[in-house]
């Protein structure tokens, strides 16, 4: 039912999105302006608020980085294997690779995690925010850009805003920093923002997409099965492997299970990537979604 919910409230501000651009409100113009906010400021922002008020123990904290951050290097190895068998354009090769490794976890993980398990739950997922935008900011944009450089200009584009929010949040969280009343809720204003403005976008994508171009895609569909029940299946019989906190199995399993994130499309709407094949592929593993995660779940007993 808490997944149903967070789908309808995604799909009636996708359908906002794409209501507005239909009557022209948003253009591409308009689109890559309200990619540029999301990537930049609000994003940063929702890193930022993940470590205000939350206090954990450094120990255990220690082995939840690392387990989180082993989850997203499994992710990647994955990546790097399985898609060049779908033999993907160049131009699809990187998008199909960071649909892979980055879900929505942010967006659906956390209301999904709160309702099952609680306060506890919710600062184990605030863990994982962490590696994922400190890796969608550096493999992401790697992945994404179109633009070869060198080493150095690598090393200088990936030095950005998210790679600066995502390590300030570590430093806070590990050392229990309290951010001031009024930058605090500066922040959480910000964040705010991410959701709407990033499905406003997906939403305002699907009038350059078909129904039929998603739906009878039989690469995308085959990838979707994969990023939605194969991997899943896969990384919780290793991580119950590694622990056997429950609380932590079900965090880390909805953190595997959920769709690929809508930063994706804005990732590659901000860094010239294959845009339509990013909305896509958003679009579909959104929808497909609805049935896999609590098929997943009544099956593993989570």
């Amino acid at each position: 039912m808490i997944l149903l919910k967070q789908m309808i409230i995604l799909f009636f501000v996708m359908l906002l999105g794409f209501m507005m651009a239909r009557k022209k409100i948003i253009d591409r113009k308009v689109s890559k302006s309200l990619s540029w906010i999301t990537v930049n400021i609000a994003n940063p922002a929702l890193i930022l608020s993940g470590s205000q008020g939350n206090s954990i123990e450094k120990k255990e904290m220690l082995f939840l980085i690392v387990l989180a951050f082993g989850m997203f290097l499994f992710l990647i190895i994955m990546a790097e294997i399985i898609i060049p068998i779908f033999r993907p354009d160049n131009s699809e090769k990187g998008v199909y690779k960071v649909l892979f490794v980055f879900s929505n976890i942010g967006f659906m993980g956390f209301p999904i995690i709160s309702s099952v398990y609680g306060s506890k739950g919710l600062l184990y997922g605030s863990i994982f925010l962490l590696p994922f935008n400190i890796l969608i900011y550096t493999y992401g944009i790697m992945c994404m850009s179109k633009q070869k450089t060198g080493i150095k200009q690598k090393l200088i584009k990936l030095f950005n805003i998210g790679l600066i929010a995502g390590i300030t949040s570590l430093v806070f969280a590990v050392n229990k920093v309290t951010i001031p009343n009024v930058a605090g809720q500066l922040i959480t204003m910000l964040s705010a923002l991410t959701a709407p403005l990033s499905m406003m976008v997906i939403g305002a994508s699907f009038t350059e997409i078909s129904i039929k171009q998603i739906f009878c895609d039989i690469r995308l569909l085959i990838f979707a099965i994969l990023k939605l029940v194969i991997i899943p299946l896969i990384g919780i019989v290793m991580i119950k492997c590694i622990t056997s906190n429950n609380i932590l199995q079900g965090v880390c399993f909805i953190m595997l299970a959920t769709p690929s994130g809508s930063m994706v499309a804005m990732m590659a709407e901000q860094y010239n990537g294959n845009y339509i094949t990013a909305a896509k592929g958003v679009a579909l593993t959104t929808v497909l979604s609805v049935i896999t995660m609590p098929l997943l779940f009544a099956v593993m007993g989570i």
